[in-house]
């Protein structure tokens, strides 16, 4: 069976432009499936793959949110810390409106309006992590020094199981 080429995504572009070393790792997406099927797919550890959510405040301003896939953020604790009302996820139409992506290929990289990025600072203690590169099915292993890099996301400590 042939390998799989690698999907040339926005995400894709951008990480090759800022020279990030990456690795690519193709599933077969399951609608709904979240982070769960992806670790189960790669066989890895649900902690370490990150998902990107695309949220906004009472305003309507966007932001990113990178998380461990077994964790949960809590709004109430993000809007504290940016000194809004509230934070919560965007309608999958303003997520893919503002990121460029379909919700399920949300990726950090290659947006297509810039957006502030926050991560949990416990993600760039990890040795490697799964991160979405632009596409249903699709995850790239990265080192997080290199998306904190690239990025140069806040780190918050809103995570919540």
């Amino acid at each position: 069976m042939a390998k799989e080429k690698t999907p040339v995504t926005a995400a894709i572009r951008q990480l090759r432009a800022e020279k990030v070393t990456f690795s690519d790792h193709l599933y077969t997406y399951e609608e709904k499936g979240g982070t769960a099927a992806s670790s189960r797919e790669l066989g890895v550890d649900e902690h370490a793959v990150i998902k990107t959510l695309v949220m906004e405040d009472e305003n309507r301003t966007p932001l990113i949110v990178l998380m461990h896939g077994d964790l949960q953020v809590s709004t109430k604790e993000m809007a504290r810390l940016l000194g809004v009302k509230q934070i919560s996820p965007c309608s999958a139409d303003v997520a893919q409106k503002q990121s460029g992506y379909l919700v399920g290929g949300t990726s950090p990289f290659g947006t297509r309006h810039q957006m502030p990025v926050y991560m949990e600072g416990s993600i760039a203690t990890l040795p490697k992590i799964y991160i979405n590169g632009g596409k249903r099915g699709y995850l790239v292993e990265v080192d997080p020094v290199e998306l904190i890099r690239v990025l140069k996301p806040h780190l918050v400590t809103v995570g919540i199981r």
